[in-house]
């Protein structure tokens, strides 16, 4: 009899554990997150959140944007094959090919982004940014490059 007494108070205490509340109430508080827990992926800031507040780039296209080229020279002398690059607004991504060994990068500067690739020699790199329309400084962050005329003008549209 006692332990038929207690399979029934274990039983009975797993159901009403399981019941929980009415349905408005789970409605309710479903999305809130009280308990400290891990939070669930529709709380965590997206992949392109992070990049724009990293870039400073403040929100773009969204959507849009593209991916531009850019090569310094074999020869190693300090200048862009380009000085000009246009593109959309949006993620936008230069990459640069460097077939030297002299060790150049590529930056993105201007409207609050400051964003630069890694230096490379004989290797390609690329730099991207969120990037809303306006005009952008693109140039080589190597010491020196830069006022050596390793610089250019980018245009988002």
């Amino acid at each position: 009899m006692t332990r038929s007494l207690v399979t029934f108070a274990a039983v009975l205490l797993v159901a009403v554990a399981g019941c929980g509340g009415s349905s408005n109430e789970s409605s309710k508080n479903a999305g809130s997150n009280t308990t400290g827990a891990t939070p669930t992926p529709t709380e965590t800031p997206s992949a392109t959140a992070t990049a724009t507040a990293k870039s400073g780039g403040g929100g773009g296209g969204g959507g849009g944007g593209e991916t531009v080229q850019l090569a310094a020279p074999a020869d190693g002398s300090l200048k862009f094959d380009k000085t000009t690059l246009d593109a959309k607004a949006g993620n936008v991504t230069i990459d640069l090919d460097n077939p030297s060994s002299t060790p150049h990068a590529v930056a993105i500067e201007g409207n609050g982004v400051d964003q630069s690739s890694q230096t490379v020699t004989a290797s390609k790199t690329s730099v991207t940014a969120d990037l809303k329309p306006g005009t952008y400084t693109f140039y080589c962050p190597v010491p020196g490059h830069r006022q050596a005329g390793m610089e250019g003008t980018l245009t988002v549209k």
